[in-house]
Parts: structure tokens; C-alpha cells; sequence
């Protein structure tokens, strides 16, 4: 392949699983600024390893498997970050809006516990929601079916938990 050809293979596969980047920098950074450096450098990994890609493989599995590599890598790196400073939180500093629907203010309230989640368990929930198989999780993460299952069933369970304190 040659440059040009990478160049347009490279904008077709951005174009085609924007949606991925943005759920997945939305999961792992709260802040805006830390999201586009974050899809800035899944981005560049992806451009990195396009002549990699096995097309054996569905191109969306090989995109979720560098966007959430990148991502835990950068979340370790901006946790490590924070540490050394303190900010105020999103929730001391946001206004709440009267006019959310419930089903809004409870979209919100899953992002917000995902984003509280560890970051393997993130990327678990991300592939969950993208209604992703066990089988399809497993190979994008790394680890066993019946792993899987067991972690979805243990992060909905404290998902649920945690709607409940909130609702009582």
C-alpha cells in the first residue's frame, strides 16, 4: 500500500468508528482537554499500526483493541497526574439543569459510575453496551469468555447497587 493509499485507508477507519473514539475517550477522561489528547494519540497509534491490521479480523475489534489499549495506558498516566494535583470534582462544579428528562439524568448517572469503574472494567462495560458478544469482549480485551460473563455480571450487580442507594 502505498502513502496515499494508506492516508485514505487511514481517514476511511476514523471516519467509520469516530464513535468508538469519542465513547471511548469519553469513559476514561472526564476533563475535554485530557479527551482530545486522548484521541489524539489513538489516533496515532492507529496510524501507526494500520499496516498491521490483520483483515482476518473485524476492523472494528482491532480498532476497540488499540483505542482501549491506549486508553488505560493514558488513564494510568493521568491518574498518576492528578495525584499530584487537586482539582474540584465535575459535581462541585456543574449547575444542575431543571429541564433533563429522567431518562437523561439516568444516562448521565451510568456515565458517571463507568467512569468510576477500574479501567479494564470501563472497556468491559463500553463492548457491553455496544451490545459486543462475550466472545467479541474476550478477543478485543484479552481474557476468557467465562471471564467476561463473570465481570459483567459483577459490574451490573454494583451499577444496580449503586442506582439503589441513589433512588433511596
Amino acid at each position: 500500500m502505498n502513502e496515499k493509499e494508506r492516508k485514505q485507508h487511514f481517514q476511511n477507519i476514523i471516519e467509520q468508528h469516530k464513535g468508538i473514539l469519542y465513547k471511548v475517550a469519553r469513559a476514561y477522561c472526564p476533563n475535554e482537554e485530557d479527551r482530545q489528547d486522548l484521541i489524539q494519540e489513538i489516533m496515532i497509534q492507529v496510524w501507526q499500526s494500520i499496516h498491521r491490521y490483520n483483515n482476518q479480523f473485524k476492523i472494528s475489534t482491532w480498532f476497540y483493541r488499540i483505542s482501549l489499549n491506549v486508553a488505560i495506558s493514558f488513564y494510568r498516566k493521568s491518574t498518576t497526574r492528578a495525584n499530584k494535583y487537586t482539582m474540584l470534582s465535575e459535581q462541585t462544579t456543574q449547575i444542575p439543569i431543571e429541564d433533563k428528562t429522567a431518562d437523561e439524568i439516568q444516562l448521565n448517572l451510568l456515565e458517571q459510575f463507568i467512569s468510576e469503574l477500574k479501567e479494564i472494567d470501563k472497556g468491559l462495560m463500553i463492548l457491553y453496551l455496544e451490545d459486543k458478544s462475550h466472545a467479541e469482549i474476550a478477543e478485543i480485551l484479552g481474557m476468557s469468555i467465562s471471564n467476561v460473563g463473570t465481570k459483567i455480571g459483577r459490574i451490573k450487580n454494583r451499577l444496580k447497587t449503586q442506582f439503589l442507594q441513589l433512588n433511596s
